[in-house]
């Protein structure tokens, strides 16, 4: 992996988390003298402050070690009008969305490429994730030339879902040195090193809110509206809720109901009326099929060959450890028709359905779960 990196410019994108700085000290190891650049993206205006204070020194203790420089980017402008105008966008139309996704796509790899990253050839993460690329790795023909996005060794730790969204020209630049790598591993690393972050938790939530609740988050802008709870099968009103926009379909927790459990199943937005279904097993709760509509593809096309409609492949609709396995049908030139060959609980329109090979070894691509 780092013999190709020799005499280019690398960067390193730090987040004064343990991966990040675990990823440093492997480039140092190999030899190599990263810039390294920490993205300011946190919310600080005044209601919600999000101070990156924290981050900012462990990333210059980093730095420190190493002798290397570090730059903090500020993209916080560009995060509001981007990823939380997104958000806010699919929250407020009942649909459940994906931040980090985006924060990848239109930050990490967008806007700090337009800003900082486009004088480097590589940008290294701590993603979990790894690049396969002319075969190496590859499990069938079809993936035998090119770069694609493969998924990680440690399934639980597999972030690929989260770089879905990517297209050719970032994945030609990025460098994933962890995902070959199981988390234990890598805190080990860490610990050896004697990295400032060694014994930093993982953080946990979507990037942008740090501490933040994300219902008070969704309460600034959407505020509270008082609505039903309504049992599906019965029409019985089984309790209250404070706005659609807090839930979302295949939600078990925090509905404050009793004789439970309870699943969310439908959301009528015009009613704000919030209809549940009770049990593990209610049928209500699990589907067969889903469309994803702008289907974008990370890299190349590898089924342009293929003549059968039905592709089969594997897929997921949340960040999970586990696969589904199904059949992929495209009814449009970016719309397509995933069918599962099990029961899947909680679909939720606004996520994204994540498509890979059925070895999942390739993350192929994703597309917008669309309401039905």
């Amino acid at each position: 992996m780092y013999e190709k990196l020799k005499d280019k410019r690398v960067c390193v994108l730090l987040s004064g988390g343990v991966d990040s700085g675990v990823v440093t000290h492997l480039l140092c190891e190999a030899g190599l003298r990263p810039d390294l650049f920490y993205i300011r993206i946190g919310m600080d205006d005044g209601q919600f402050a999000c101070t990156a204070e924290e981050d900012i020194e462990l990333c210059q203790a980093t730095a420190r070690r190493y002798g290397l420089p570090l730059e903090v980017v500020d993209l916080q402008q560009e995060y509001w009008e981007n990823v939380v105008a997104y958000t806010i966008d699919r929250v407020r139309r009942g649909l459940t969305p994906n931040p980090d996704v985006m924060c990848n796509r239109l930050i990490k790899f967008g806007a700090f490429e337009r800003k900082a990253g486009r004088d480097y050839d590589f940008i290294a993460t701590g993603h979990y994730a790894t690049i396969i690329e002319n075969g190496h790795g590859a499990p069938s023909p079809e993936y035998a030339m090119g770069r694609w996005l493969g998924t990680a060794v440690d399934p639980v730790k597999d972030q690929t879902d989260f770089l879905a969204q990517i297209d050719t020209v970032q994945l030609s630049k990025l460098v994933l040195p962890l995902g070959r790598l199981p988390k234990d591993e890598v805190r080990r690393i860490a610990l050896e090193a004697k990295l400032p972050s060694a014994r930093r938790k993982d953080s946990q939530g979507i990037c942008f809110l740090g501490k933040i609740n994300y219902n008070d988050f969704v309460r600034r802008f959407l505020g509270e509206r008082e609505g039903d709870v309504v049992e599906i099968e019965t029409g019985r009103r089984v309790g209250a809720h404070k706005g659609y926009w807090f839930h979302t379909i295949g939600q078990r927790k925090g509905l404050g109901l009793g004789g439970g459990p309870w699943f969310v199943v439908r959301k009528d937005i015009e009613s704000n009326t919030l209809y549940v279904s009770r049990g593990y097993t209610t049928p209500l709760q699990y589907g067969r099929e889903f469309r994803l509509a702008g289907f974008h593809f990370i890299g190349e096309n590898p089924w342009k060959h293929i003549s059968s409609p039905a592709i089969p492949v594997a897929f997921k609709i949340r960040h999970t450890d586990r696969f589904a396995q199904g059949t992929l049908r495209f009814t449009s030139a970016d719309t397509c028709l995933v069918e599962s060959a099990t029961d899947v609980q909680g679909i939720a329109p606004g996520q994204f359905g994540v498509i890979y090979d059925p070895t999942r070894t390739v993350c192929i691509g994703s597309g917008e779960i669309q309401e039905t």
